[in-house]
Order: C-alpha cells, then structure tokens, then sequence
C-alpha cells in the first residue's frame, strides 16, 4: 500500500498515523505538506490526520479545508483515490464537502479525553474488513467539537445506504446523531471517524484494537 498523511499547521497525530501505517506496511507513508499542490503519484490512500489545524479558528476544520492540497485531495478522491480523515481530518472533510453533515461541540461542552467504544455497521469497505462484522473494538477520543450532526433528510439516506461505518457503544458522550462515530461517502472511498484508532496499535501504548483497520487497508491495496 502507497499512501501519504497531510499536516497542517497544528496537526498533532501525524506521527501516531505513520506509525500505524508502517506497522503494517512495513514503510513510513510519504508526509505532504498542506501547502502542496499535487500528490505523489501511485497513491492507493491519503489521510487527514488528527489535531487542531490552524488552531480551529473559524470552525474546527475550515481553515485545513481551503488549504491548496484539498483541490488536490479533492481531484484524488474524484477519480477513485480513497481518503481516511480521523478527528481534525473528519471536521476537514465535511467541511470540505467530501462527506455530509458537520461535527457540533460536544453535547456536554467539555472536552472528552478518554477510552471509547465502537461497533463495526458494515466489514465490506476497504476501512473496515479487518473488522467482523459487528465487532466492536476500542478507540481513543480527543476532540471538543466531535458532535455529529446533519439534517433529518442526510441521516434518512445514510442509515438508508448503509453509510454509517461505525457508532458509539454505550453513553452518547458527544451527543452525536444516531450514535455516528463515523461516515463513509456514497461510493464507500472516503471514510471520516471522529475517534483515533491509530492510537490502539501497539500493546505497549494502550492494546491493538484499532490495528485490524490498517490491516484491512494493507490488505486490501496488496499489489495483484
């Protein structure tokens, strides 16, 4: 698998993507710089990692969204390219366009630092066939605006075609929709999830639950 993490100007989970990305392709991805105008050639996946780019003025990733590699990412994604965006990079990519709805402060206005749980709502994606289905798995949150939320007629058509990937287990802490934790686009090649499963990769940081998605991804971009 060839892919490439973007930073920001306050991304902060950039080397935590890395990390998980060469535990299970055994190299680091390429890292690209916000202010790029192309990507590298070959990709099989770019990624919007977490943090707080441009220090979440405006709403949180708005400013990242009109950075001059989005056009890139944009004309990437159009063409058949698939796109991972945790936390940061889930506010990114709505902001963007790339996928519905818009991520609110959390329902108790507070920052939630802590352990979530997950289930798995489809295991066909490239994103989620490490996963079996209905598995349910830990992630770490660390977000204060991770409220998903669109409007009565977008949930209707992601629950009717089946574009919820993953939902919260047990108390709503942020207060999402349905439980959202994550949101794939219509042709299932952008995935936005506003917990970081690249924080659970390693038992000696905290337990390998988030490892079967960069398994997945590896796996499923394995050269023919």
């Amino acid at each position: 698998m060839k892919s490439a993490v973007v930073v920001f100007p306050g991304t902060n989970r950039e080397r935590d993507m890395a990390i998980a990305l060469e535990r299970v392709c055994g190299h680091r991805p390429a890292m690209l710089w916000h202010r790029d105008t192309a990507l590298p050639t070959g990709l099989d996946l770019v990624v919007l990692p977490g943090g707080f780019s441009y220090g979440d003025y405006l709403r949180c990733g708005a400013m990242a969204a009109q950075s001059p590699i989005m056009a890139a990412i944009r004309a990437f994604a159009a063409g058949g390219g698939h796109v991972l965006g945790v936390c940061n990079g889930f506010q990114m990519l709505c902001e963007a366009g790339l996928l519905p709805g818009a991520l609110l402060k959390n329902a108790a206005l507070r920052f939630l630092a802590q352990d979530c749980t997950l289930s798995v709502e489809r295991a066909d994606t490239v994103f989620t066939r490490g996963f079996a289905p209905g598995a349910v798995f830990r992630a770490t949150m660390a977000h204060g605006d991770g409220n998903y939320f669109c409007d009565a007629e977008t949930l209707a058509r992601l629950e009717g075609e089946r574009l919820v990937a993953l939902r919260y287990v047990g108390e709503n802490l942020n207060g999402s929709v349905n439980a959202i934790a994550g949101v794939l686009s219509p042709n299932l090649r952008v995935l936005g999830l506003m917990p970081h499963p690249e924080n659970c990769v390693d038992p000696l940081v905290g337990g390998t639950d988030g490892l079967p998605m960069f398994a997945g991804l590896a796996e499923a971009f394995q050269p023919a």
